[in-house]
Order: C-alpha cells, then sequence, then structure tokens
C-alpha cells in the first residue's frame, strides 16, 4: 500500500513538469508526512483541460452515503479496477496522476516490534508519476456541491522495494500520461498494459527517523538519511 508521501514541490513547477494548462487558485502548503484522508495535487483531465487540482485523498464513490466510506479508499489495488464497484467506472472515466516527491514504506523486520521507515524517490529527484482514480461525490441525495476526491494505485513491488515491503504505487512512464488522462480511452486492456512495477533502477530508497510515524511532523527533516543499529533503533 501506499499510506504516506511527500508532496513538496511548488504548484507551477508541478504544472509545467505535467504539462498542465490550468491550475487551480486553492495552494497546497509543501508537506513531507502527506497522509490519508488530506488534500493532495492531481493532474487530471476536466472540461478537455489538463488541470491542477486538490483533492481528497480517498476516493468516495458517488453512490456513497457519507464521506467515510473514502478513509477505506486510499489505495486501489490495481488487481481488482475492473471489478469493484468503488473503482470501476473511476478507472473507466476518472484516470489521473497523482504528483509526488516520494513515498515511505515500512520494514517489518523479524525479532523487532518498530517497523523501520524508508523514503523512496526517482533516482534523479524528478516528480514520481503515481497513477490515480478520482471521482465526485454530491452527497447521499446527489444534489449536493462537488466533493472530489482520489485513490492511489497500487501493485506488486519492483526487485529493489520487495527487500522491505510487497506492494507498492503504479508509477506511470512519460509516455503513458497522455492516453491515461484522457477520459474518452475506455480500453481497459491498453489501460492495463500501464499497471506494472516500476523499473528498480528508476528509484532509490534509504531509511529514515521514526518521527514520520507522527502525521504531526511534516518538515523536510523526515527525508533525512539515518543509520540503523544493527538491533533495529536508531542510534542516539
Amino acid at each position: 500500500m501506499c499510506g504516506r508521501f511527500v508532496s513538496a514541490t511548488p504548484p507551477d513547477e508541478i504544472a509545467r513538469f505535467f504539462g498542465v494548462t490550468e491550475t487551480s487558485e486553492t495552494v497546497l502548503e509543501p508537506n513531507y508526512n502527506v497522509a490519508p484522508t488530506t488534500d493532495i495535487h492531481t493532474v487530471l483531465v476536466s472540461g478537455g483541460a489538463r488541470r491542477l487540482e486538490p483533492v481528497h485523498w480517498g476516493l468516495v464513490p458517488w453512490w456513497a452515503k457519507d464521506l467515510s466510506v473514502g478513509n477505506r479508499m486510499i489505495n486501489a489495488r490495481m488487481e481488482t479496477l475492473a471489478e469493484k464497484s468503488a473503482f470501476r467506472r473511476a478507472f473507466t472515466k476518472r484516470r489521473c496522476i497523482i504528483p509526488a516527491d516520494g513515498f515511505y514504506e515500512w520494514h517489518k523486520r523479524p525479532g523487532h516490534k518498530t517497523k523501520q521507515p524508508y523514503f523512496i524517490e526517482r533516482v534523479d529527484g524528478e516528480p514520481l508519476a503515481f497513477a490515480g482514480l478520482w471521482e465526485v461525490w454530491r452527497g447521499a441525495d446527489r444534489e449536493g456541491p462537488p466533493f472530489p476526491s482520489a485513490t492511489i494505485i497500487t501493485g506488486p513491488a519492483n526487485e529493489k522495494i520487495s527487500a522491505i515491503h510487497d506492494r507498492m504505487p503504479i508509477v506511470l512512464p512519460p509516455h503513458a500520461w497522455d492516453t491515461w488522462l484522457d477520459p474518452a480511452v475506455g480500453d481497459l486492456d491498453l489501460l492495463g498494459q500501464f499497471l506494472v512495477p516500476a523499473p528498480s533502477e528508476l528509484i532509490t530508497m534509504h531509511p529514515v527517523s521514526t518521527q514520520v510515524n507522527n502525521v504531526r511532523n511534516v518538515g523536510e527533516h523526515l527525508i533525512d538519511a539515518v543509520e540503523v543499529a544493527p538491533n533495529g533503533d536508531e542510534p542516539g
């Protein structure tokens, strides 16, 4: 799964990198510990334009009775996108890219009570393009104001990440962006070709402080590498 990530690149730089033509006036502050149920940047196509929009992290299906459903929808498994009612329509019509400067995974080591967090990023420092889905909820009566939300698609980990965790976000290569974002593309077999683990050589990772476990910690220091003692504890 992907439960925390980093979003620190300024919106104007994200827009240039992803070829965005329209940007929301809402500005999200840099956050080195983005947690579920907060607002996140998404690149999506709406009204024929590629937009950078802040949306709620935790997809709320159009049929949901209340917003709490989104708390269980922060990730969508690639294996069941076309089957689950929460994601099926979005997979067909509402796909997005979720920009990230990196993400965290926790390694459960035998014999240690505390999981060791790792920060994972691109080797070239460029943003990761997480494959995502988005939806618009208008209340249980479907007549309320629009509430946009999104989820991150996950799949099996590549060889490098599998050393610490068995799953990872799907990272889309640039050549897939146009097709993935195009709401007119409904060929699920074609879209499924993009749902593969990112190459191991694309990413690098290192252990970081367990301070990232607390969502109140959001500073840049969270991605600093730490040494891990043989007993699994961070040196004092």
